[in-house]
């Protein structure tokens, strides 16, 4: 499971936000305001850091999270720290990691930096980053930031100074004892060869239950060893190396030093137990390969000068298939193998980028077995990380390239679809269709308030009682016409009590009548709003939309020629970056093929020797 910094980032700027006093290791309860940020926090959530840091920063450019400004920094530098642009993300934390920020956050923030300053070689930032942090921190991380501020300090040769941070420093007995290693290295560097001594000493006897601390005491055992062989005492530097694992990583080593140790006594019979051990081990490891010179030397000290002879011969031809393997792997190499062989397609996108990524598993291939020392190194691996990189990014800005042309697409599909409709809405525009429905309302008002003014009490009725008001009102007039007639004066009578019926109906729902009509008024007005602000976005949608999708089209454009140049440069870089991996590669192996040189020419000089003497005559 990966280390995740930016988790600890993002509650910085939580932290930072808050407002009153806040304890250094409290998590305040946070409420995201801008929806925007909460975008971005779930893009990291789901592990999509790089569309996480591009949203980011759009959305930082349009000023679209005025709430989060200080944690949308922070969470920023977490990410380009998370994606191992670690110049950037520097820049962030500088910018906001102020006094505002609570001691115990700012602290964490600096110590993940500088952890990932010293991972990537930058001794002197991890120097800068963890001289920064003010007190204590969490009891896990304290050990290890002392332990990373000690071999940054001694990787920049500043040996008191290491010496000094890990002096007086006390912790768990793991990291006391790598405590003690390192001040003891540095002690030898420093030329304070009994105190380096004392420590490596105390270390190298210790008790080690776990794989991780037997090989801590084999280094020391080992640097303390050698330490003794350059000081001329071998006796002290015999009872070091002894104490070395056979299986261990550090045991090659260790086999070729206690010979030597054996003949810096005089006592050549012994050297040669660990040599003979070591000269059947693997050849491609430089103490092996020394042994295939240190046995015969041996030999030819004690007199035995035919077996001296007969292993010079078989060390130079070991060495001479050896030379011929690295000829071919350093030619697989200069056409391309190893990247390939590593990587597979680095086009490829992969769940984890940035420094968190390691090369795990080596490929089965020739040249590998050469290059052990090489993939371990952090050159390699960092310049390894960054072939990923450009080669993730490339296939990025690729996809992006698509889109350009989807979003053209969408434009001319937009155009022709305003093309079409333009002479549809210009005609409803011109058509004053909105104006008329006013009138149209505004008569209707006026009818209503002349039946309210008049009481016309029909006006209010159901159109089945309006026709039957009508009827009667016929009725009536033909009556009054004939006022006289005899034969009308029982109809008469008649009509006044449907009129009268009728009458009763409607007034007793006039008044409900009434309301339910200005109700519909006043439905009415909102509608006819709703359609007049509809009328006015059409008209400044017609206005505008030319003007819209041109813009669109040239940002576009500039778009597309922003992400060429970025993809040739990006080619360029990816292609400068596997020039350099294989130079380091090349090198490598050149460097061994060099000392397989050196090591035979030895072995030529010695086998010469050997037989000039033994062609001498005798005495």
């Amino acid at each position: 499971m990966r280390t995740a910094p930016w988790l600890l980032l993002a509650v910085c700027g939580l932290l930072a936000s808050c407002a009153g006093k806040v304890k250094p290791e409290t998590l305040p309860k946070t409420r995201v305001a801008d929806l925007h940020y909460g975008d971005v926090l779930f893009q990291n959530f789901i592990g999509e850091d790089f569309e996480a840091l591009t949203r980011l920063e759009a959305y930082q450019h349009w000023s679209l999270m005025p709430h989060h400004a200080a944690e949308s920094q922070l969470l920023t530098g977490g990410m380009y720290l998370q994606l191992g642009m670690h110049n950037e993300a520097a820049r962030r934390f500088e910018s906001v990691l102020d006094s505002n920020v609570p001691a115990g956050i700012r602290n964490r923030a600096w110590f993940y930096l500088g952890k990932v300053w010293y991972a990537r070689g930058y001794d002197d930032r991890a120097v800068d980053a963890l001289s920064k942090i003010n007190g204590a921190l969490p009891s896990e991380m304290e050990p290890e930031k002392v332990q990373l501020l000690s071999n940054a300090l001694m990787h920049l040769e500043r040996y008191d100074d290491a010496a000094r941070v890990l002096r007086d420093w006390r912790g768990d007995d793991a990291w006391t004892a790598y405590a003690r290693f390192n001040l003891g290295v540095a002690m030898l560097r420093s030329n304070r060869i009994a105190e380096g001594a004392q420590l490596l000493d105390a270390v190298g006897q210790m008790r080690a239950a776990d794989d991780e601390l037997l090989a801590l005491r084999d280094r020391a055992n080992l640097a303390l060893g050698y330490a003794w062989l350059q000081n001329q005492q071998p006796a002290q530097a015999r009872s070091a190396l002894e104490r070395v694992r056979l299986d261990g990583a550090q045991s090659n080593r260790a086999l070729l030093g206690l010979g030597w140790a054996d003949v810096e006594l005089n006592d050549y019979e012994a050297a040669l137990t660990p040599w003979l051990t070591l000269h059947d081990r693997n050849l491609l490891d430089a103490a092996v390969q020394e042994a295939h010179l240190a046995v015969p030397y041996a030999f030819a000290k004690l007199g035995a000068n035919d077996q001296a002879a007969q292993y010079y011969e078989q060390a130079l031809t070991s060495f001479d298939q050896e030379t011929a393997r690295i000829d071919e792997s350093i030619a697989r190499i200069r056409q391309g193998s190893l990247l390939k062989n590593l990587l597979g397609d680095p086009q490829d996108e992969a769940p984890q980028r940035g420094w968190f990524w390691q090369l795990e598993e080596l490929p089965d291939s020739p040249e590998s077995r050469y290059l052990y020392p090489i993939f371990a190194g952090n050159d390699f691996q960092e310049g390894l990380k960054n072939y990923r990189d450009l080669g993730y990014l490339s296939s990025t800005l690729e996809r992006w390239d698509e889109n350009m042309i989807v979003y053209n697409d969408m434009i001319d599909a937009r155009e022709r679809a305003y093309a079409e409709r333009t002479p549809r809405t210009d005609a409803l525009l011109g058509s004053e269709a909105v104006s008329k429905l006013e009138r149209r309302r505004k008569r209707l008002e006026d009818d209503f308030n002349a039946a309210v003014t008049s009481d016309d009490i029909a006006a209010f009725g159901t159109a089945e009682q309006r026709d039957q008001w009508r009827r009667i009102e016929k009725i009536e007039s033909a009556i009054a016409a004939n006022p006289n007639d005899p034969a009308l004066a029982e109809a008469k009578d008649k009509l006044r009590l449907v009129r009268g019926a009728l009458l009763w109906d409607l007034k007793q729902a006039q008044n409900e009548r009434v309301y339910a009509k200005r109700r519909e008024l006043k439905e009415l007005d909102r509608a006819l709003q709703e359609a007049n602000s509809r009328w006015l976005r059409v008209q400044q949608a017609r206005a505008i939309a030319p003007t819209t999708t041109g813009n669109f089209a040239q940002r576009i454009a500039t778009l597309q020629q922003r992400l060429t140049a970025l993809r040739a440069s990006l080619a360029q870089a990816a292609t400068d970056q596997q020039q350099l991996l294989s130079d380091i590669a090349i090198n490598e192996l050149q460097a061994q093929k060099q000392r397989i040189a050196d090591y035979e020419v030895q072995a030529r000089f010695a086998l010469a020797s050997i037989y000039d003497h033994a062609g001498e005559p005798s005495r």
